[in-house]
């Protein structure tokens, strides 16, 4: 048990909920920012978060604040899931209350617009702490399966393996395995291209195109995320792991995917606007489609699944234009 283990998690949406339930669940004091004075009322009364899992009860431990020092004061963790496209300027605004020793965990999964840069990056160059003290939980982790209580494991990436470890003990549970990397770019590059690529399958289910078509696209999607995180750096083994085919393989196939559900609704014709209201919450890879394929350019990776994606969010091509690109690619060896 790590009842002298604090953490405090950024902020109350759906994942952030999730990770906060599996740490109090594994012993440790979890307080919870929420940006919404009810949300943080109805965690400490009622123990639910009305904005997410109003059906689901949260631990009594769990409690919550509006107030990032209050949050922070003698944090073990920061624990960080807020879409990544506004890390840098919340971060920015909460860096002066983190403490000393404080391990920052991201489960953010998105790549920067403009600077190309991962959570992990913009973490260390807004606060200036040390890569050491980042770590990264990624996984194939459906938030909704994961607060019923249902099995499931991720991977804990930091450069220093005893801060891992930390991490790792901090969010052991009977339903919830951790296990731990060294690899921290190949996980985020892992977590971030997943969602383009759920998009991908997403828009093939929406169009009626079967079992085969969305396997070919799941296995080279896997592909070309494996030769950008390689190129920059990442063990090909990480690919192949949870944080790789494991996260891929929830993320394409569950309805419960945000990314996958968003793809879905563009295959049946509606339009970005329309899609993104359907969807309702954060879809990371409709943000970070521009970067991933800037990241693939800068490093001379071909990634045509993603090429076609970021052109159709941009309406460069039509829904039938972006299926027959796919398909319409010369033959060539597998690889």
């Amino acid at each position: 048990m790590n009842q002298q283990v604090r953490a405090a998690v950024f902020s109350a949406g759906s994942w952030g909920t999730a990770v906060g339930k599996i740490m109090a669940d594994a012993g440790t004091s979890v307080i919870m920012h929420a940006r919404r004075r009810e949300i943080a009322d109805a965690i400490n009364t009622k123990h639910v978060n009305p904005g997410y899992f109003p059906d689901i009860e949260l631990p009594g431990s769990l409690v919550a604040t509006t107030d990032p020092a209050a949050a922070l004061d003698g944090a073990d963790f920061l624990v960080l899931s807020i879409p990544a496209q506004s890390l840098r300027a919340s971060l920015a605004a909460w860096a002066p209350h983190i403490g000393a020793d404080t391990v920052i965990v991201s489960l953010m999964k998105g790549i920067e617009i403009g600077s190309g840069l991962r959570a992990s990056q913009v973490i260390t160059e807004v606060t200036g702490i040390n890569a050491d003290r980042v770590a990264v939980l990624s996984g194939p982790n459906l938030a909704r399966e994961i607060m019923n209580g249902q099995p499931a494991a991720a991977t804990i990436a930091c450069p220093d393996e005893a801060a891992a470890h930390r991490v790792q003990q901090a969010c052991h549970t009977p339903y919830f395995r951790p296990y731990t990397s060294t690899d921290v770019t190949g996980c985020e590059l892992g977590g971030a291209v997943k969602n383009v690529i759920a998009l991908a399958v997403g828009i093939a289910s929406g169009m009626g195109l079967g079992h085969n078509a969305q396997a070919m696209l799941i296995t080279r999607g896997l592909a070309e995320t494996t030769r950008l995180a390689t190129a920059m750096g990442a063990h090909p083994a990480t690919l192949a792991g949870l944080a790789g085919l494991g996260d891929l393989a929830a993320t394409c196939s569950s309805p419960l995917s945000r990314n996958r559900t968003f793809g879905t609704h563009l295959g049946r014709g509606l339009s970005i606007e329309e899609a993104t209201a359907a969807t309702r919450q954060t879809t990371e890879g409709v943000k970070s489609a521009e970067a991933v394929l800037a990241l693939a350019r800068a490093h001379d990776v071909e990634m045509p699944i993603t090429e076609v994606i970021s052109s159709l969010l941009h309406e460069k091509v039509t829904l039938d234009q972006a299926a027959a690109a796919l398909m319409q690619r010369p033959p060539k060896p597998e690889r």
